[in-house]
């Protein structure tokens, strides 16, 4: 990727110019949570709909900061993320999506508490970078971006980019001291 690359610009979720579905989200063991997901064109048709599909799904579920493209059923590497709002949040760079995202520096491991809509009963101590740099393809233009973010929203891409390796957060934790029985608060 070339020095050019930046955050996001003004992109926004208004780019991908298309109404998203809401979709089902899928829950382990179902196997496309499992395999890698294989790398898109970001301009194509079915990956700026399965981008503003991401972020209508994420945006009806209570408590999402994130949600890759295999939690809907689909294998490959595209993902959402936002976490404005969140009381962990530090750094935001409001919703965004990114396809074919890699992680080129991650720094500062902390273990910390995550769950996932697609092991709902769970939640579970990862360790992970507070410090990353990520770099990416934006959906609908397909121009590359490099994000430097930390703390929570940090942990949210690397769940994500997790999400789109194959990988779910049990995959990451220490042993089964690590996870816990979500708790329901009415």
């Amino acid at each position: 990727m070339s020095e050019e690359c930046a955050g996001l610009g003004d992109w926004s979720p208004d780019a991908l110019a298309l109404p998203g579905v809401v979709r089902p989200v899928v829950t382990a063991p179902n196997p496309v949570l499992s395999r890698p997901g294989v790398a898109v064109d970001p301009a194509a048709e079915e990956t700026v709909q399965l981008a503003a599909d991401l972020i209508a799904t994420m945006r009806v579920s209570p408590g999402c900061v994130g949600l890759a493209a295999p939690q809907v059923g689909v294998g490959v590497q595209v993902f959402a993320v936002d976490v404005t709002g969140h009381p962990k949040a530090v750094t935001v760079h409001g919703t965004f999506v990114l396809c074919n995202a890699r992680v080129v520096e991650a720094t500062r491991w902390k273990a910390g508490r995550e769950g996932c809509m697609s092991v709902p009963d769970l939640t579970g101590d990862v360790k992970r970078a507070s410090r990353l740099v990520v770099e990416g393809e934006l959906p609908g233009t397909g121009k590359s971006v490099r994000l430097v973010t930390d703390g929570f929203e940090a942990r949210a891409l690397q769940h994500e980019i997790d999400h789109c390796a194959g990988l779910l957060f049990l995959d990451r934790v220490a042993g089964a001291h690590a996870i816990y029985q979500r708790k329901v608060y009415l």
